[in-house]
C-alpha cells in the first residue's frame, strides 16, 4: 500500500496552506499556538472564514453543501489547520449532528438546521452523557413524554463541552421506560437552549477552566417536528454519530503541531548551560514519542486509504483512539519536564489570552500544567480507553 500523497493530494496541501496563511486571523493563530482559550467570537469568526470559502463542512457530501473530500484529504487539511495554528472545526455540529440530519432527518429538518451549521450561525452542543450514564449511555435517564404537538422534556446531561456558548443541543431523551432493552427506548431530538427551563451550569476541570457544563432540563416543551427520524430509534442514529466521531480521534495533526511546539521549547530551556534538547536523556525521551506518532500516523493512513476504497475499518478506529489519547498525553508530560520547576505551580489563568508569564518563565511554561491536566480526559471521552480495548477484544480475539 502507498502512503505517499498522490500529485493531486499534494495539489491539495499546497491549496489549503495558501488559503491558511492568507486568511487565518493573526489573533486567532496566536492564541491557538500558545496554548490559551479561544474566545467564543474567535470560534465562530474562523468557522464564517470557512463557510464563505466553503470549507467549514468538510466531510458532507456536496448536494448538502460540503466540500465532498475524501478521508484522505480532510486528514490532509485537519493536519495543516493544526500545524498552522488554526483551530479545528467544532465536531458537535459539523462531524456529528450534521450527517444524522443528512442521513435520518426529514427534508424540513434538513434545510431548516444545515444551513446555519455551514454558517456557523448555529452553535450546537452535544447532550448524550449523564451522571449515572456516561461510558453506559443505555443507562441515560432524561426523559421526553409526548404531550400532543410537543415533548416534554426533564433530565439532566453533563460534560457538555462549550455548552455556555449553545444555541441549540441535541440529545438522547427516553421516551419508552418500559422497553425490554434500554436501547431501544431511546430518541434523538433536537433542543432549542433558549427554551424556558434549560439552565446551564459550569464545571470548573482540574487545570481550573471553564470547557464543560451540566445542562438541566426541566418541564422544557419540545416540538415534536424536532424529533429525528422514528422514535425509540435514537440509538441506532446515535451510534452512526459516533462512528463519525471517531474519524481523526487519533488527532494525528494537533499531536504534530505539539511536538513541533515541544522541540522550540526544548531549543530554548537550558541544563546545565546548555539546551534541553542536547540533554541525553530528554533527546530519548523525545525520540521516543516521535517514533510511536510515526507509528500512529502510519496506522490511521493505512486506515484513510481504506475507508476511501469503501473497507469498514473494524477495530482500527479503537486502537487509533487508545494509542492517539496516550500519545497526546506522553506529549504533554515532556512539556511538563521542559518547563522544569515553572511547571510546578497551578496557575489555570495562564491558559487565558493576554497572561504574562513572565513572572513564572515563559507564557509557554506557565501553561503547562493546565495542559497537563486538562489532558488526562483525553483517554476518556469519545469512548475510554477501557472500553475501546473491549472492543477489540471482541473484534479481534471474540471475547
Amino acid at each position: 500500500m502507498d502512503l505517499n500523497l498522490t500529485e493531486a493530494q499534494s495539489a491539495f496541501r499546497d491549496e489549503v496552506r495558501a488559503f491558511l496563511e492568507a486568511n487565518l486571523p493573526e489573533d486567532i493563530r496566536e492564541t491557538q499556538r500558545s496554548g490559551a482559550h479561544l474566545s467564543e467570537d474567535q470560534y465562530r469568526r474562523w468557522h464564517k472564514i470557512l463557510g464563505d470559502k466553503g470549507w467549514s463542512t468538510p466531510l458532507w457530501p456536496r448536494e448538502h453543501g460540503g466540500t465532498g473530500w475524501s478521508p484522505v484529504e480532510y486528514a490532509i487539511f485537519d493536519e495543516e489547520c493544526h500545524l498552522m495554528g488554526a483551530p479545528r472545526v467544532l465536531p458537535f455540529s459539523v462531524s456529528m449532528l450534521g450527517p444524522v440530519l443528512i442521513n435520518f432527518g426529514n427534508d424540513e429538518q434538513r434545510e431548516r438546521f444545515l444551513p446555519g451549521i455551514r454558517s456557523g450561525e448555529d452553535w450546537w452542543s452535544q447532550g448524550f452523557s449523564e451522571p449515572g450514564a456516561g461510558s453506559d449511555l443505555a443507562n441515560l435517564k432524561t426523559s421526553a413524554v409526548r404531550d400532543g404537538d410537543h415533548y416534554i422534556v426533564n433530565g439532566q446531561k453533563t460534560w457538555t463541552t462549550l455548552g455556555q456558548y449553545g444555541d441549540w443541543i441535541f440529545c438522547l431523551v427516553r421516551t419508552d421506560p418500559s422497553a425490554a432493552k434500554p436501547q431501544t427506548g431511546i430518541s434523538f431530538i433536537l433542543i432549542d437552549m433558549k427554551s424556558e427551563g434549560v439552565e446551564v451550569r459550569p464545571i470548573i476541570t482540574i487545570d481550573g477552566s471553564h470547557e464543560v457544563n451540566e445542562v438541566w432540563f426541566t418541564d422544557v416543551r419540545v416540538p415534536a417536528e424536532n424529533l429525528v427520524g422514528q422514535e425509540n430509534m435514537g440509538w441506532t442514529y446515535a451510534k452512526f454519530l459516533l462512528q463519525n466521531e471517531r474519524i481523526g480521534i487519533a488527532a494525528v495533526g494537533q499531536s504534530k503541531a505539539q511536538l513541533a511546539n515541544l522541540k522550540r521549547l526544548a531549543a530554548t530551556e537550558k541544563k546545565n548551560g546548555k539546551p534541553l534538547s542536547e540533554d541525553p536523556t530528554f533527546k530519548l525521551k523525545l525520540a521516543e514519542v516521535e517514533i510511536e506518532l510515526r507509528a500512529l500516523d502510519l496506522t490511521n493512513k493505512r486506515m484513510l486509504v481504506e475507508t476511501e476504497r469503501g473497507m469498514d475499518p473494524g477495530p482500527v478506529s479503537s486502537m487509533l483512539k487508545i494509542r492517539g489519547s496516550e500519545v497526546a498525553q506522553r506529549l504533554y508530560e515532556l512539556k511538563m519536564d521542559a518547563a522544569g520547576l515553572y511547571a510546578l505551580p497551578f496557575q489555570p489563568e495562564a491558559a487565558e489570552e493576554g497572561w504574562n508569564g513572565e513572572l513564572a518563565g515563559s507564557t509557554a511554561q506557565a501553561r503547562s500544567a493546565p495542559h497537563y491536566l486538562n489532558t488526562r480526559k483525553i483517554s476518556i471521552y469519545g469512548g475510554s480507553n477501557e472500553i475501546q480495548r473491549s472492543i477489540v477484544s471482541k473484534m479481534m480475539l471474540g471475547f
